[in-house]
């Protein structure tokens, strides 16, 4: 008698379009901008790459924050989907940063020499480490999902401590370690298998639909 053995998940992770906080440099966080024309034209763009490539996804989740919900919206009518829409893939709550340029955060903020991935970012939003559990905590709940193809629309943030919880690295202090580069609307490509517990990473930072994609 042959055993059944589960099926694998395969997950897309995405990060969003080009937003009005990205071209003004700004730490976005949880404060809410739209998509830039460019960020409108880099999800179009990936939309009809998919249609060519005849890819296939069973379910959409996204963040609810505008610049994912839009970019979602896009791919998802291209491809006759619907989205679930989940708070857990928000990006970072960057606390007093949220909004704030890059400029207006060094010039009115004292920062530490030193830091830890326990400490606040902003004072009051998540460190590191608890960026990286709620990104655990939103990976535990895909996989409580029947197997399927998933397209996750996130942040880069977010999607970072994701694919640190994939490859079992904690955040670290100072900010030091591995980056996982996702411009706007590159995407990762995961395989789980339940049954080994095995992660097989297909595909990092892919944005050949936009090659500038920064």
């Amino acid at each position: 008698m042959t055993e059944n053995k589960p099926k694998p998940f395969f997950i897309t992770l995405l990060r969003h379009g080009e937003s009005v906080g990205n071209a003004e440099s700004r730490w976005q966080g949880q404060a809410d901008f739209p998509l830039t024309e460019r960020g409108r034209a880099q999800a179009f763009a990936l939309a009809e790459r998919w249609k060519k490539e005849n890819v296939k996804f069973d379910h959409v989740i996204s963040s609810p924050l505008v610049r994912a919900k839009e970019t979602a919206e896009i791919i998802a009518s291209a491809l006759d989907l619907k989205i679930e829409f989940e708070p857990l893939w928000l990006e970072r709550d960057n606390g007093e940063f949220a909004g704030l340029t890059a400029h207006e955060v060094r010039q009115n903020f004292t920062h530490p020499s030193f830091t830890t991935p326990y400490d606040p970012v902003g004072f009051d939003g998540e460190g590191d480490w608890e960026l990286f559990l709620r990104a655990g905590q939103a990976l535990h709940d895909l996989l409580k999902h029947e197997p399927a193809r998933y397209l996750i629309v996130s942040h880069g943030g977010l999607l970072n401590q994701v694919m640190h919880a994939v490859v079992g690295v904690a955040p670290q202090a100072n900010n030091a370690g591995t980056r996982f580069r996702f411009s706007n609307t590159a995407f990762a490509q995961l395989i789980y298998s339940p049954y080994q517990h095995r992660w097989a990473i297909d595909t990092l930072n892919d944005h050949a639909h936009w090659l500038d994609a920064e």
